[in-house]
């Protein structure tokens, strides 16, 4: 099983990847663990007595998705940017079955491989879901959620159907796309954001985009997770529902702020009150 249409597009993802590795804003570590689906690949950093923090990223990405944060988070956190099994990093190539525990058994072996007991949780998208997932059937392991956009609470858009049409127009529609999930694109970029586009559209190029739809979590898992959350969502988020995801979360969750952004798209660019609710009663290691 693959994720990637080809070998040669593993290997130039992959290459490209390592590129960010060796340029990591802060001195990381690459760990590589040992799970009973296959082996999953993490960057840690910082001091090894602070408190830990788990990030998980988004779908068709990898630990790449924290590299603007980790540089300010890891002044107060030990921390461990996973890259998820079944998506373009150098973790374990297979797709588990969202409708299951299986990835809640993957992350008790990241845990366990990692010497944790409990953490904080930042979450993006569909690493939302996952930390979603995790802290409503492990409650105790948990200490603080901080989640961007997460799926699984409100219900997906049916984006596809928009965009299909404008796929067959090239690379001009394919920036369309690219906007209508994203925002329009940043003028007079860093060589670094310039660097971020090449990879996306690598990955883009040569991944298998998962077709499954996310799991939309009862009322009754909601309910179960005790960590106090915040909750990012985006008022122009063409792929997830943001108000009915505002909504649930407040009605269902006993310590949760939502914010707000209505101008923000799928990707949260404004991500400045995640360090001060990480820091407000800050975890004990």
């Amino acid at each position: 099983m693959t994720i990637y249409k080809s070998a040669e597009g593993e290997q130039a993802v992959q290459e490209y990847y390592q590129t960010f590795i060796d340029h990591w804003p802060v001195a990381c570590q690459q760990l590589k663990l040992t799970t009973r689906f296959g082996e999953t690949h993490l960057l840690t950093c910082g001091d090894k007595a602070l408190p830990p923090l788990l990030l998980m990223h988004g779908a068709m990405a990898n630990a790449t998705a924290w590299f603007f944060d980790v540089e300010e988070w890891s002044k107060h956190f030990r921390i461990y940017a996973i890259d998820m099994i079944g998506e373009p990093g150098l973790s374990a190539q297979i797709r588990l079955p969202m409708d299951s525990d299986a990835y809640t058994l993957w992350l008790d072996d990241v845990m366990q491989e990692t010497g944790l007991t409990h953490a904080a949780v930042v979450g993006e998208s569909l690493g939302g879901w996952l930390a979603l997932d995790y802290a409503s059937r492990r409650p105790e392991r948990i200490t603080k959620l901080a989640l961007l956009v997460p799926g699984g609470v409100g219900p997906q858009r049916k984006f596809l159907f928009k965009a299909l049409p404008l796929m067959l127009f090239g690379k001009w529609g394919k920036g369309k796309v690219r906007e209508m999930i994203f925002g329009p694109e940043e003028k007079n970029p860093s060589p670094t954001v310039l660097k971020f586009r090449e990879f996306f559209a690598l990955i883009t190029r040569h991944v298998k985009p998962r077709m499954d739809k996310l799991p939309i979590f009862s009322d009754k898992a909601l309910q179960n997770i005790r960590a106090p959350m915040l909750a990012i969502v985006a008022g122009k988020d063409v792929l997830l529902d943001s108000k009915a995801t505002r909504n649930r979360l407040e009605s269902n969750v006993a310590d949760v702020r939502v914010v707000y952004q209505p101008e923000a798209r799928h990707l949260i660019r404004d991500r400045g009150e995640i360090l001060e609710f990480l820091m407000n009663s800050k975890i004990s290691g």
